[in-house]
């Protein structure tokens, strides 16, 4: 199958659009950016604690499911840590691609300063959210092995090779950004009795994220106003293949989180979370305005 790709911009258009247009929306992201602090240094680290939830109980996978809940709170406690190790693997993997591309289509900006800075922005500001997910991963204590991130093979030859001012990377990006985003504010807004330091780590990722969102969001704009009809339908396929593979895994986590939370037989658990209907529902209600937003740009049928 052909991938679909935009045009080669030139450097003065850098990515999406007129220089002036792009440059302006880079110019106010970038104000917005500032002023910088490091987010290992705004989190109150001393607070996390492995004995406390990391998720609210109402957003585990296996909320609602009568084995589960039978458990002793601190068994379910211990899945909430578990399954936010899943949820911080699933950020750093993203962020890994997206930095790896980030830093090589600083090239493509050519004279477009603003351009070039915001990029920089978000090449900081993504490597402080891996190295706040590396260090909750860290304090979690738990033996932490191959993630189910790397199952999704094709995502990540995707995200490599296609180029970096095409519609399909960038919207790879978007939903890969709009569904931790959702999580994040889920969580955010259920957070009573949740660990505060975590409390912190979600916040400070959903207001970098929110300017990386309208980052990604006008791109895919500009790139999709000019992209030829015959070219949408392989380009929304693509993309509602990698949006079906990508929520599946984040939001049933592979049976090695539930055993890292104490819980033997993960692969029988993962199958009760799978047809867990609370799960579903949760799942539906994240996922409906992602779709709505990807489906107004064009990028899902």
């Amino acid at each position: 199958m052909i991938l679909p790709m935009h045009g080669k911009n030139t450097p003065e258009q850098g990515l999406g659009g007129s220089p002036t247009e792009a440059g302006e929306l880079a110019r106010q992201l970038s104000d917005r950016s500032l002023p910088y602090r490091d987010p290992l240094v705004r989190i109150d680290w001393s607070a996390l604690s492995a004995d406390d939830w990391w998720l609210p109980p109402e957003m585990l996978s296996l909320h609602g499911v009568a084995a589960f809940e039978s458990l002793p709170e601190a068994r379910r406690r211990a899945l909430s840590v578990a399954e936010f190790v899943h949820f911080a693997q699933g950020g750093l993997w993203l962020e890994a691609l997206f930095m790896e591309r980030l830093a090589g289509g600083l090239k493509l900006t050519g004279n477009n300063a603003a351009r070039r800075i915001y990029q920089l922005h978000e090449l900081r500001e993504e490597a402080g959210h891996s190295l706040m997910f590396m260090e909750a991963i860290h304090r979690s204590a738990l033996a932490v092995g191959n993630t189910a991130w790397s199952r999704l093979w094709f995502t990540r030859a995707v995200a490599r090779h296609v180029p970096f001012d095409s519609p399909l990377f960038w919207s790879a990006v978007l939903l890969g950004e709009e569904v931790a985003d959702r999580f994040s504010r889920a969580l955010r807004g259920n957070a009573e009795g949740v660990n505060p330091a975590i409390h912190q780590l979600v916040s400070i990722h959903l207001m970098d994220e929110a300017r990386h969102i309208a980052h990604a969001r006008d791109v895919l704009g500009r790139n999709m106003a000019r992209l030829p009809n015959w070219r949408r339908v392989p380009l929304q396929r693509l993309s509602a293949m990698l949006f079906a593979r990508f929520a599946r895994i984040f939001y049933y986590p592979p049976g090695q989180t539930y055993e890292m939370a104490g819980l033997s037989g993960g692969a029988q658990w993962r199958r009760r979370a799978l047809a867990n209907p609370r799960r579903r529902a949760f799942v539906a209600d994240q996922l409906r305005s992602i779709r709505k937003i990807a489906r107004d740009i064009g990028i899902l049928p």
